[in-house]
């Protein structure tokens, strides 16, 4: 026998002729079926790894839990925090998977929300990824153009990810991207574009593999300032999407929709009762598509929610019952200068009323309040008197008929 013949894998211990491939070390040998077995043993260690190192930091809560925690800092809204706790509880829970038997694939939970200004849309993503300890990117819709045209790339929207990430690529894979202001990257007319669309529907082409899921080389500094840094590849396929946008006017669609709903034989008058003072809760993908948004985005944004507008109720309790409530921050930046300050109902009543009056939203409350107590922060704290009692007639002293225009021109 020759010594070629003689040779055996050092570790199952297979004789040459048995095995299809035989490698020699500088003391050994190992052959093909240890190389398989060997790669499956690492591959599967450092799948384990990766889920350990997410559960580890990923703090995920069951659906419940999550509304519960989204209560404690958003009021109302209750149709949209189901959806969205679902919704991100089934995308986490996709990421903790491990690799089964079955070939389920589970496919990612993009989220649109639609809803007027100031109705909290961006404060509930946020939330979220703040529950959830993972990074979280706010992205305007309106600068992104189509690429090699003047404004921003839609790989620019994963720059942002990655820097609140601190740049470390397998974080930001598992983040949150809230894109805003959706609905002005619809297409100017219900028909298909003839001539180039770049800010509107030529982005929407763009974002079409990105909401999916691909892997995509981000410039980490932005790419048309810093064009010789190197590009960092990133897979969006773990990463959650939600996009929001006020869709002004879709209530018109929907209102059209519904009407012709309701005629002939089948339609129930008792049953079919709309609620024409919040139409938005009626909306459905094709009042999207109608609006502008072409099919193939609105299929990669499968859980479609919306958001109620805001009346008296509402903002009134925005103003004092959330733990981020604007009026225990106030009461918070006060005591810091030892000034013990309390605002009367009248006066609180009277903020939401011109909310209302001037349909601010709860975005506008903040701005209300900073018109009326901007003296009291700036001579206070110089001053001896350490007491501000806000009453409805100092708040009404305070906030002129100007400001609240500016305020109206800003909202």
């Amino acid at each position: 026998m020759s010594k070629e013949e003689n040779l055996e894998c050092s570790f199952c211990g297979r004789k040459k002729a048995e095995t299809d491939l035989l490698i020699a070390g500088v003391d050994a040998h190992i052959c093909d079926k240890c190389i398989e077995q060997a790669h499956g043993i690492v591959e599967e260690e450092v799948s384990d790894t990766k889920t350990s190192d997410l559960s580890k930091d990923l703090t995920l809560k069951k659906p419940l839990e999550i509304k519960t925690f989204l209560d404690q800092y958003i009021i109302g809204q209750d149709e949209t925090k189901r959806a969205m706790a679902v919704a991100v509880y089934n995308h986490y829970k996709r990421l903790l998977q491990t690799n089964d038997d079955d070939d389920v694939e589970i496919e990612k939970s993009n989220i649109v929300l639609v809803g007027e200004t100031g109705t909290g849309k961006t404060l509930v993503a946020k939330t979220i990824a703040r529950m959830l300890n993972v990074p979280f990117a706010i992205v305007d819709a309106t600068v992104l153009t189509q690429a090699g045209y003047v404004g921003e790339d839609v790989e620019s929207i994963l720059s942002k990810l990655l820097q609140t990430a601190d740049y470390d690529v397998e974080k930001a894979q598992r983040g949150i991207v809230f894109i805003d202001e959706i609905d002005k990257i619809a297409r100017k007319g219900d028909n298909p574009s003839i001539t180039r669309d770049v800010s509107g529907e030529g982005v929407q082409q763009a974002l079409l593999k990105l909401l999916e899921g691909t892997v995509v080389n981000v410039a980490p500094k932005g790419g048309r300032k810093h064009p010789e840094q190197k590009f960092v590849e990133v897979n969006t396929k773990e990463i959650l999407f939600i996009a929001g946008g006020a869709f002004s006017g879709i209530e018109r669609i929907i209102s059209k929709r519904l009407n012709m709903q309701a005629v002939g034989f089948s339609a129930s008058l008792d049953d079919d009762k709309v609620d024409e003072e919040n139409l938005l809760q009626y909306v459905i993908p094709s009042d999207l598509k109608a609006f502008g948004l072409i099919p193939e985005i609105i299929g990669r944004l499968p859980v479609l929610s919306y958001m109620n507008p805001l009346d008296a109720v509402v903002l009134r309790a925005i103003l004092t019952e959330p733990k981020n409530a604007i009026i225990k921050q106030y009461t918070k930046l006060f005591r810091m200068d030892d000034v013990e300050f309390t605002i009367e109902e009248g006066a609180l009543n009277y903020i939401v009323g011109k909310a209302v009056e001037y349909k601010l939203g709860a975005r506008g409350l903040r701005s209300l309040c900073e018109a009326i107590f901007t003296d009291a922060m700036y001579e206070l704290p110089s001053s001896e008197e350490k007491v501000l009692n806000v009453t409805s007639a100092y708040a009404e002293a305070k906030l002129t008929n100007t400001t609240l225009k500016k305020l109206k021109a800003a909202s």
